[in-house]
């Protein structure tokens, strides 16, 4: 009962999107499989903190990652603090828990040669090349998360005023310019739309051959096809392309409140991750333009 009524606060009040939700709600029902196997009791409001401990043990014991298990311990703690604001329970008995140290992911972004190359050489005669030509330039142009470029409709697009309406997390949206090349791209792409024998899903802007709408692999396997094809790095997703937006931006000289906006971040601290590869950047101009180095 409690379990539905917290899905029911992040649906209809946190606004989150269904695939958060459901995140949670899996994380959240793995416990309390836990604490029936464990324990013989399935009810997470009367768990204490040595229960959660042993949990955190037995997940670790599996060879979970701990960046993993701190994502399933964050749901439980969501849960636990909105029991606390139903009054549900008097104490969250994680209230002074510590999440396990995790390394940090430095994500790689794609070079600009690397990427213009996959753009100069997507055969774009076809409905699917033309397509995925405007899958990668609006990932690479405007920083899209990949569930927000599935989502796109028709009516999301201005091209008279060149600007592209996303819908990010907690339903919040934000306008991101298009540039002149992807406007040509979206005419050509929308072009040969038209002359799809069958489309069920009009409304949509990305479809398949079939007339369906995209899904989030689908474009995963867009962004890796081509990319394997030119680029060495291990990494290769719409993220890092996303990622290869916010870098390039910022070794561009772009204000980072203003590729924060553009991103959907709700703070700076959300956006700095993508500043590391600037320090390198920073360096060759420091080298070339402080007077102390200059001779």
């Amino acid at each position: 009962m409690h379990i539905q009524k917290f899905i029911d606060y992040l649906l209809l009040e946190k606004k989150y999107s269904q695939n958060t939700v459901v995140a949670y709600k899996n994380d959240i029902e793995a416990f309390q499989l836990f604490l029936t196997q464990e324990f013989s009791d399935s009810n997470i409001s009367k768990a204490n903190y040595s229960q959660i401990r042993t949990w955190v043990v037995q997940l670790v014991d599996s060879k979970i990652s701990n960046r993993t298990i701190n994502r399933k311990v964050s749901s439980l703690n969501s849960y636990f603090k909105f029991l606390l604001k139903t009054t549900s329970i008097e104490l969250n008995p994680l209230v002074k828990h510590k999440a396990l140290k995790v390394s940090k992911k430095i994500q790689i972004p794609f070079s600009e040669t690397e990427v213009n190359s996959v753009l100069n050489n997507i055969d774009t005669n076809t409905f699917e090349g033309l397509r995925d030509k405007l899958i990668v330039e609006l990932f690479y142009s405007t920083g899209i998360r990949r569930i927000e470029l599935v989502q796109l409709q028709l009516k999301d697009i201005d091209l008279s005023q060149g600007l592209i309406k996303v819908l990010g997390k907690q339903n919040k949206e934000r306008f991101i310019p298009l540039l002149p090349t992807v406007m040509d791209t979206i005419e050509a792409y929308l072009s040969k739309r038209l002359k799809l024998v069958t489309i069920t899903n009009p409304s949509v802007l990305f479809l398949t051959k079939k007339g369906t709408k995209v899904y989030e692999m689908l474009v995963y396997r867009v962004i890796t096809s081509y990319f394997d094809n030119i680029s060495t790095k291990v990494k290769k997703s719409p993220h890092i392309l996303r990622h290869s937006f916010a870098t390039h931006l910022l070794n561009n000289g772009a204000d980072l409140n203003a590729v924060k906006d553009l991103l959907g971040h709700s703070s700076l601290a959300a956006t700095q991750v993508y500043t590391h590869n600037n320090v390198s950047e920073l360096k060759k101009v420091y080298e070339k333009s402080h007077p102390r180095n200059l001779s």
